[in-house]
């Protein structure tokens, strides 16, 4: 089981290693010590904490879709030609770019600063790892 480093923690859960040390000393998230005496934090306990942190934004939207993977966020950029626009979201620290019709844009009210959904439904999703650490 990998263990993960404190540092290497606050940059998975977007919070900084003193958030990551407060919850490791009040014993909300639990951690050891390594061969080297620092503190680590085993993968799967890292993975049950982040699932229990997660807290999303209400979806504004509130419509039922096949598509499970939805990301709220906030538009931030809009690029649109005659036919075409690209559309920026920022979802938390991800952003996700969408293409699609400038009419699509334009009923949708899509410009900065709208609160919007991504939601996307791919068949096919590829997981990397960095191999051994």
């Amino acid at each position: 089981m990998p263990a993960i480093r404190i540092k290497e923690a606050a940059t998975l859960l977007g919070v900084s290693d003193d958030t990551v040390r407060r919850w490791v000393d009040s014993g909300a998230l639990a951690a050891t010590t390594d061969d080297t005496g620092r503190k680590v934090i085993a993968g799967a306990d890292l993975a049950d904490f982040a699932v229990r942190q997660a807290d999303p934004p209400p979806d504004p939207v509130g419509v039922s879709s096949s598509a499970r993977n939805r990301f709220v966020g906030l538009v931030t950029k809009v690029t649109s030609d005659r036919v075409m626009s690209e559309v920026q979201l920022q979802c938390g620290p991800f952003t996700v770019v969408s293409l699609m019709s400038t009419e699509s844009v334009t009923q949708l009210g899509l410009e900065p600063g709208v609160v919007a959904v991504a939601a996307v439904k791919a068949t096919t999703v590829i997981v990397e790892t960095a191999g051994d650490r």
